[in-house]
């Protein structure tokens, strides 16, 4: 790690303030933001705050491992990064630089059929690391070639979001003025001036697009994407499921599960594993917190299928405790977006180091030296 950057960014909320300083207003809420009075966001961080674990001592020297193997795949640490959405609206080339960071550390990048690069153009430079997130067309021509173009490019597992139903409202980014492509309005214009490194990087690489779904539209402009994919993709039922099982040949998570009923109910359709997931709060602000609904899920999977979790991480003691509670995996999104548009690549892979440090460091003073060992340390 590197001792300079870790004196000025010890932790991920460091990373974010630099981020929310550098990127423009309208990039910051469309990352930041939740959905309704955004109870449900908080709620999955001080939920996860509320979690305690045990320390034993007495233990020796302590030198825990991180590694981790998920479907055959030898990971150097029990997290990868979530699929974010228009990704380069944050930075451009963003993708590129959270690919760079998963080859180098070895944990999976999973890539959002709405980032804008493509598989292809990310796959190569993964380095067999990559996942690929579907959200889910009508057409079953589109989803099948969606799921060829990830699997060429050597993507490897699939995960299918199932909690976007329909559009939230995201007051907070309509107050912000969000809007795909940037609204050309002095506001709009006065936001990218006061952020000129943000806006000589995009007049470079050019105003983020879909990249992925442009073969499907035939067309580069983004508002016709927009109005596309909101008439294209919509709410996916058990046949859907069954039916992308026959066509993925490789692991498949469905991802947005907080219910133990639906998590039994995805293995029966085929899939390998649930992602426990309320979308980081950004659909339902009503949902229960994923910590919460964490320990059902994986008591009632126990063993048949993979628990992953998702939402509300922020740092290697928050990735201890979904371990502990029954997930064999966590995903994080927005901490890698903020360590990107921080610092760069720099960034990118400064956040995997904290991530690392931290859980050594927490599984040291828990006297914790095996990642499977930290049920028993949750409070009797």
């Amino acid at each position: 790690m590197n001792p300079d950057l870790l004196s000025r960014f010890p932790s991920v909320a460091d990373l974010a303030a630099t981020a929310k300083s550098r990127i423009p207003h309208f990039s910051w809420e469309y990352l930041d933001s939740a959905t309704g009075i955004e109870h449900c966001a908080a709620r999955n961080i001080s939920a996860l705050q509320d979690v305690t674990l045990v320390p034993r001592f007495m233990k020796g020297e302590l030198n825990p491992d991180l590694s981790t193997e998920l479907f055959g795949v030898q990971y150097n640490a029990p997290f990868g990064i979530a699929p974010v959405g228009l990704t380069g609206l944050m930075w451009p080339g963003i993708e590129h630089m959270l690919a760079r960071t998963a080859a180098k550390y070895r944990i999976p990048y999973c890539l959002s059929t709405v980032a804008t690069e493509t598989p292809e153009s990310i796959g190569s430079q993964v380095n067999g690391m990559g996942w690929f997130q579907l959200y889910p067309p009508k057409d079953t021509g589109m989803r099948r070639d969606l799921l060829d173009r990830a699997q060429q490019a050597g993507m490897t597992t699939l995960v299918i979001t199932a909690d976007t139903p329909t559009q939230s409202q995201r007051e907070r980014q309509r107050r912000a003025e969000v809007a795909v492509p940037p609204r050309r309005t002095i506001k709009t214009w006065w936001r990218a001036a006061i952020r000129p490194r943000w806006s000589l990087a995009t007049v470079a690489h050019g105003l983020p697009r879909f990249r992925t779904l442009e073969k499907y539209v035939s067309s580069t402009d983004v508002a016709e994407i927009g109005a596309f994919m909101n008439t294209s993709m919509g709410p996916i039922s058990w046949e859907y499921i069954e039916q992308t099982r026959q066509e993925w040949d490789g692991p498949l998570l469905i991802k947005g599960i907080l219910d133990k009923r639906d998590a039994r109910l995805c293995i029966s359709c085929g899939a390998d594993g649930v992602i426990v997931s309320n979308h980081g709060g950004r659909q339902f602000d009503g949902a229960p917190a994923t910590i919460d609904v964490l320990p059902a899920i994986a008591e009632e999977l126990s063993g048949d299928g993979v628990v992953v979790f998702d939402s509300g991480i922020r740092g290697g003691l928050d990735v201890c405790r979904a371990l502990a509670l029954g997930a064999q995996f966590v995903m994080l999104g927005r901490a890698f977006v903020f360590g990107a548009a921080a610092l760069g690549q720099r960034g990118s892979d400064h956040v995997a180091d904290l991530l690392m440090a931290d859980m050594r460091s927490n599984l040291g003073n828990l006297g914790c030296l095996d990642l499977n060992n930290l049920p028993s340390h949750l409070p009797e």
